[in-house]
């Protein structure tokens, strides 16, 4: 299975946040040139609660094309690449029916290995903003379009443009809308 990635994405401004910390970093956007992944993620990225959203199993995260293509529908306006707050913004690779421990190569480095899948939280509603944020973590669970984390197995550097390839793929392991489903 191969796909592309379309961004690399980093944190453009750090928010204010009335929830936990107080202080968001959810407002990425694409980087626009080749950049460094290492073992915490992005380089130049910040992830504010590690506890919830980063670390060496969440230091990357990635949103497919198709799904925010879905959102963009659903909500009726234009969701610009890092929206989610994805570090990666991938097409062509079916992100949600990766599998727990699926490893991605991108570029000539860069090895990826799937964790786990995003869980929207009351940070993410309140980026959303206007009326969907009431419902909004409800409604992104229900729509089983959570994207997974990755943790970096070989540091490397990326660029809008390069091939995803998945080099491994463990038998029987769970897909990220089976681990979402079950909560």
């Amino acid at each position: 299975m191969t796909g592309t990635l379309l961004s690399v994405c980093a944190v453009h401004e750090l928010r204010r946040d009335s929830g936990w910390g107080g202080i968001t970093g959810i407002d990425k956007r694409p980087v626009g040139k080749p950049v460094r992944i290492g073992r915490y993620g992005v380089y130049a990225d910040v992830q504010c609660d590690r506890k919830h959203h980063g670390g060496l199993d969440r230091a990357v995260y990635a949103y497919a094309d198709e799904d925010a293509v879905f959102w963009q529908e659903q909500l009726g306006r234009v969701l610009p690449h890092g929206w989610f707050g994805e570090n990666l913004r991938t097409s062509g690779i079916a992100v949600n029916d990766a599998v727990i421990g699926e490893r991605w190569a991108i570029g000539d480095r860069l090895v990826l290995e799937v964790t786990e899948p995003r869980t929207a939280c009351g940070t993410f509603a309140r980026w959303v903003g206007g009326a969907e944020a009431k419902g909004w973590v409800r409604r992104f669970t229900e729509a089983q379009r959570p994207g997974p984390y990755l943790r970096v197995v070989r540091a490397g550097v990326v660029a809008a443009g390069d091939p995803i390839e998945v080099v491994a793929r463990p038998a029987g392991a769970p897909t990220m809308r089976e681990v979402f489903a079950r909560g």
